[in-house]
């Protein structure tokens, strides 16, 4: 039967690397997102995982990274600054082509900056973050029901292609209560795992290591992974589109600050404004392709964020010479309201 409960995005999260079959939990606590390792705290109890609060955000990464080597489905969270600390880890389970889930809920910064929301860590996520030429695959929610449901795809994403997941949510995504549908039969897809380090009797054993130091061996090793990146970018791209096929302006937003803008694009709309929206799903692989299509026939994009302008960037990528872009940020925990918004779009009028 499909159940209907009430929950903060963070908890949802939780609740989605359960119905995954998340089997293995490290998290250090950081605010906006202390209600996801609460939440797991208790689940994976009553599921028969294991959950433990590390002594640090550098020990959590890597206990998942032993648990991910052993072949359990593994999660770890934090938010902004204790990501940072993660980044040496995650490179390593990029470089070891280990699946793992890492949860960002971001806050205000640099530094410790505040506990207000943010997305400012953009850059980080789909740049790479860690050292090396390495990808994660980057989910972006809007709502508690997605933190559930990208969360359940992260998994399967990150098994399917033996590569670290990111979910970039954020502190308003994080704490916001709101109504979530359980599907009834969801279950999480099964993959063998024959790479992993389960014991070696009756087998040749198994090695994981991102140390390679025969004469080109990493340089074949990044050639491969580069190939399974290129695999991710041409099969895995997410993507809302609303309203742009007679937009004149189309504004790009993602997670949190997507909403408000789609109520600046209604508004807008009521006033004969012809207003797009699109909205990346996947942050990494970013829909170049979707927005360059929309750039011409659109005379000019403005892209929102609660940063200082970091994936506007990459639409300005996109888009090229066929269309101006412009750009709305708020900073350190600002958040944009849809009046504002609409405010900039008359500015382009």
């Amino acid at each position: 039967m499909t159940k209907k409960l009430l929950m903060c995005g963070n908890e949802a999260c939780g609740e989605g690397a359960i119905l995954a079959g998340c089997k293995f939990y490290a998290g250090y606590p950081i605010t906006p997102q202390n209600e996801l390792t609460a939440y797991m705290a208790k689940r994976m109890y009553e599921t028969g995982g294991s959950f433990i609060q590390a002594e640090s955000e550098l020990a959590a990464v890597n206990m998942v990274f032993g648990a991910a080597a052993a072949g359990a489905r593994a999660m770890t969270s934090s938010s902004s600054p204790g990501v940072s600390l993660k980044q040496e880890g995650i490179s390593y389970l990029a470089a070891c082509e280990i699946p793992a889930v890492i949860v960002n809920m971001q806050r205000g910064g640099p530094g410790l900056g505040n506990i207000g929301p943010s997305q400012a860590d953009y850059f980080q996520a789909v740049k790479g973050g860690g050292h090396g030429d390495y990808r994660l695959i980057v989910l972006a929610p809007a709502s508690a029901q997605e933190m559930l449901d990208l969360t359940f795809l992260a998994f399967d994403l990150a098994d399917k292609y033996r590569t670290p997941s990111f979910i970039l949510g954020d502190g308003l995504l994080g704490q916001m209560m709101e109504p979530i549908t359980i599907p009834s039969k969801l279950q999480p897809k099964e993959y063998q795992k024959p790479w992993a380090l389960t014991g070696c009797k009756g087998r040749k054993p198994n090695i994981l290591r991102s140390l390679l130091l025969g004469d080109g061996a990493l340089e074949e090793h990044n050639k491969k992974l580069q190939l399974k990146f290129a695999a991710i970018k041409d099969a895995e791209v997410h993507c809302q589109c609303f309203n742009t096929k007679d937009a004149d302006i189309i504004i790009v937003a993602y997670g949190s600050v997507a909403r408000i803008s789609k109520a600046a694009m209604e508004a807008a709309r009521a006033k004969g404004i012809k207003v797009g929206l699109i909205r990346p799903i996947t942050l990494w692989p970013f829909p170049e392709k979707i927005i360059e299509a929309a750039a011409r026939t659109a005379k000019k994009f403005l892209v929102v964020e609660m940063s200082a302008g970091q994936m506007v960037e990459d639409v300005r990528l996109a888009v090229g010479d066929k269309a101006k872009v412009s750009f709305y940020g708020r900073m350190g925990g600002g958040v944009p309201d849809d009046k504002e918004i609409l405010r900039e779009i008359e500015t382009l009028i």
